[in-house]
């Protein structure tokens, strides 16, 4: 199993974030576009989209606000514990040399 560091854990909920953003977009911008020519099984898809998209808005919510606190919490705990976060870092860092220095 493959361990993910926090920096690349926000990078992949950034870019989640903005594929959401983009895929609503376009999801409106095909709504506005399509709104005057459809049938009645187009028009049960249009509203199918629609709840697609507000789920979607939600989600990506959702996922700002789990973001944001997340660097909060960790801004808090290297705030409260400076030391101990260098401490930590510098054992990591020398652990990761060790197991690469021996490859």
């Amino acid at each position: 199993m493959e361990t993910r560091s926090a920096q690349d854990i926000e990078e992949s909920t950034e870019r989640l974030i903005e594929d959401l953003k983009a895929v609503v977009h376009d999801g409106e911008e095909l709504l506005r576009a399509g709104a005057n020519h459809l049938s009645e099984k187009g028009m049960a898809a249009r509203e199918r989209l629609a709840a697609a998209l507000e789920a979607a808005k939600e989600m990506r919510g959702k996922l700002e606000e789990r973001a944001v606190a997340g660097a909060r919490a960790a801004d808090q705990f290297l705030q409260e514990y400076p030391y101990q976060s260098i401490g930590i870092a510098f054992g990591i860092g020398l652990l990761v040399g060790v197991i690469a220095n021996r490859r």
